[in-house]
Order: structure tokens, then sequence, then C-alpha cells
């Protein structure tokens, strides 16, 4: 039995290897059905990075204007009120919960 068999091993592994990379070639990570989500990666990590630039702007914008050399006494009031919790008399204030 083993005898009718074995002509046919080579191109049953063979059939084996072909079906294994051609699937791995349109499902895999680099594959062809795959580049739809490649590019929807992209296009979120592209619009975090644009939120995180501007918030590392408006950042560095604070940290000037809370220098020594630059103070601002608006944004220092501001943020003594948020942090403090401090408020004029005359305010409103409306507390969130986080």
């Amino acid at each position: 039995m083993f005898a009718r068999v074995r002509p046919y091993i080579p191109a049953a592994l063979f059939a084996v290897l072909i079906f294994y990379f051609g699937v791995s070639a349109l499902t895999g990570d680099r594959g062809l059905l795959s580049h739809a989500r490649l590019n929807a990666a992209l296009v979120a990590r592209t619009r975090q990075l644009q939120t995180l630039r501007a918030e590392r702007q408006q950042l560095q914008t604070e940290v000037r204007l809370l220098s020594d050399s630059n103070l601002s006494r608006d944004l220092l009031e501001e943020r003594a009120r948020t942090i403090l919790g401090f408020a004029d008399r005359r305010d409103y204030v409306v507390r969130q919960r986080n």
C-alpha cells in the first residue's frame, strides 16, 4: 500500500506548501488583504500624532508664560484657581466629577 502512495508524497507536500504560502500572502501581516487595515491604522496614528503635537504646543506655550522671565499673571491666577480650587465670591463654580 505504501508503495502505491509513495510517488504522490512529493506532489502532496508541494501542494501543501503552495497552499500555506498562498494563504500567508493573502492574510499575513504584509498580505494583500491587510493593506486596508494598515492604512486605517496609519490614519489613526496620524490623527493621534497631530493631537499630541497640538497638546505639546499648548503645554510649551503655558510653560513659556509661567517662566520666571515672562510671567503671565492671568495664566498664573487661572492655574492657581484650577489646582487649589479657589474662586472669587462673585464667580459661579460648576464642579465636574472625572
